[in-house]
């Protein structure tokens, strides 16, 4: 039977006492916590064993005894300790001896109830960083996802339940490390702690200056401790990070009047300085009757009251992209009379949008000024708002792809049912599915009619369709590159990503053992390492989680919807209702 021992790599230089940690049977392990200083009253030492045991659920015990070489020379006490196994029952007692050559090298011997001694080579002695053990966080992973981490030549181990009963020993006796050497009690113990708390020497300063500045302080760094334990610490420093960025850009933004420059770009300040008495006249025209001459007279208005807006060079280009369609796009032959009723429907829209631009211009610096103040919840709540004016300023380009996708897709649906008309078969939408049918001669004839006379329109129609999807899945892009940046902001797992850049142990995905001192007739000296989380196993365990705004179709279903004209809506969750 081999028995491993985990010992702590900050006790060899204890003085000589008893040590106390954990059996675990299932696994033949022994997890030593610490070592109890000689000289020590038996009896107090089952009353502290006694309390820990309460507070802590965990069966602390005494395993067995530990001879310093620098002890031994002073006092004879190996025979003392060695007695001690009856007042201290257990059913291994383990008798570790420091050498003289090397403090790292020991010798164990484990005695039974019926005082028979193993052999030295079935005990393994495993050293740990018990700092790093005890503030470890230990994740179940996969042996594959863990291998691609290890050195050439280092023998690792995955993480199993084994060593989580281990981790969770050493972090459950946290109130065990709260005393050491250094403090006046009747018991003295050698820990990771024995080298001096941490930060205990700033704050005997900080409570000897002030008082009030140590309650302060106390509070501050008890708060920022809850935090830090909690689940919510991700979430807390990805908040305290947006509201930084958010700051940062109002500071960026009303320097120098960059507000200003931003709404001279979209709109000149000459067409933001009109008069209310222009902006109601226009209101009335919006609202009012129209006739054919009116219209005219009316858009050749807009367009000279928008040939000096900043805008303008948008609605002009999209002016020339329609005169395009309307004449022989790349030599193709199109029907003129489908062309020009759908080239000036669209060119009436264009109109209407630079109105739509033109009442809006006197408010534009304001909406821009309170969009940039708003930045102080956040810069994703900026960015969202300034997505969301991203799409009220291209208003007009989604009517457009909405109007040639609806045309476009009434025509393929047409074309699908007369062609299964060809065939003798109808959709049976009671059964969803196609059956067989029989037609007459009448229906064959008109079907035939209204087949032709969609099958030679339908290249005008998807000519537009392809032109204005495009123009959609621009606008579309730039929208979704900014819900990603808000979705990253939002989901990234700051604080974790912030320990593992700064402390990897504390995000532990599995344990790695190197031989540390191989004696011959002594046992084998392993020491054990923390083989900390990858960044993405990070990322993927601790992802906060939001409202994802990805598209949640296929590429396959995607190209389809785009084929038949199906609109299409990227931030829409499958579970709601599409047209």
């Amino acid at each position: 039977m081999v028995i491993k021992v985990f010992f702590p790599s900050c006790c060899p230089e204890a003085e000589s006492g008893l040590l106390l940690g954990r059996w675990i049977p299932e696994q033949n392990a022994a997890v030593v916590l610490a070592i109890i200083h000689y000289p020590f009253i038996p009896g107090q030492v089952k009353q502290y064993l006694e309390q820990i045991k309460s507070v802590t659920t965990i069966n602390v015990s005494v395993l067995g005894s530990w001879s310093s070489h620098s002890s031994r020379t002073k006092d004879n006490i190996d025979q003392f300790l060695q007695d001690l196994s009856s007042i201290f029952p257990h059913d291994f007692w383990f008798q570790l001896t420091q050498e003289k050559e090397s403090r790292s090298v020991f010798k164990c011997q484990v005695v039974q109830q019926c005082d028979s001694k193993n052999d030295k080579e079935n005990v393994i002695l495993i050293h740990y960083d018990q700092r790093k053990v005890m503030l470890s966080k230990l994740h179940d992973v996969d042996s594959k996802s863990i291998g691609c981490n290890h050195n050439t030549g280092e023998e690792a181990e995955a993480i199993t339940s084994d060593f989580a009963a281990i981790f969770d020993t050493v972090a459950k006796c946290e109130l065990l490390f709260m005393i050491d050497k250094h403090d006046e009690t009747p018991i003295k113990f050698t820990h990771w702690q024995s080298e001096g708390r941490e930060t205990s020497i700033i704050v005997e300063l900080a409570k000897q200056a002030s008082v009030p500045v140590c309650m302060v302080l106390l509070f501050l760094v008890t708060f920022v401790l809850n935090i830090c334990k909690s689940r919510k610490a991700n979430l807390f420093v990805s908040f305290l990070i947006d509201v930084g960025l958010g700051m940062l850009l109002i500071s960026w933004l009303y320097q120098q009047n960059r507000i200003g420059q931003l709404a001279d770009a979209l709109i000149p300040a000459a067409d933001r300085k009109i008069n209310e008495d222009s902006v109601e006249k226009s209101s009335r025209t919006l609202v009012g009757p129209f006739n054919r001459y009116c219209l005219i007279g009316w858009s050749e208005g807009l367009e000279h009251m928008g040939s000096r807006m900043g805008l303008k060079h948008i609605a002009k280009e999209l002016e020339i992209l329609l005169e395009w369609l309307m004449g022989a796009p790349a030599g193709l032959k199109m029907n003129k009379a489908l062309d020009e009723v759908l080239g000036h429907f669209f060119l009436y829209h264009i109109h209407l949008w630079i109105s739509y631009i033109h009442l809006m211009s006197p408010f534009i610096e304001m909406i821009l000024w309170y969009v940039g103040l708003s930045a102080c919840l956040g810069l994703t709540v900026a960015l969202s708002i300034g997505s969301d004016i991203i799409a009220l300023l291209t208003f007009h380009i989604y009517c457009f792809y909405v109007y040639g996708a609806r045309i476009y897709c009434l025509k393929i649906y047409g074309l699908s049912s007369l062609w299964r008309l060809f065939r003798g078969k109808k959709w049976n939408v009671l059964r969803q599915r196609v059956d067989s049918c029989s037609y007459d001669l009448d229906q064959l004839f008109i079907g035939t009619l209204l087949f032709t006379v969609l099958l030679f329109l339908l290249p005008t129609t998807a000519l537009y369709y392809l032109v204005f999807t495009l123009l959609r899945l621009v606008v579309v892009v730039i929208q979704g590159f900014i819900h990603l940046l808000v979705d990253l902001i939002n989901s990234l797992p700051l604080y974790a990503l912030g320990l593992r850049l700064c402390r990897p142990y504390v995000l532990a995905a599995g344990v790695k053992f190197h031989v540390f001192q191989k004696v011959a007739g002594k046992p084998l000296h392993l020491l054990m390492q923390i083989n900390p989380l990858t960044y993405g196993m990070i990322i993927k365990r601790y992802r906060l989680p939001t409202y994802s705004c990805y598209p949640k179709d296929s590429w396959a279903a995607l190209c389809k919807k785009l084929f038949i004209g199906r609109l299409i809506y990227p931030w829409k969750r499958r579970n709601e209702k599409q047209d």
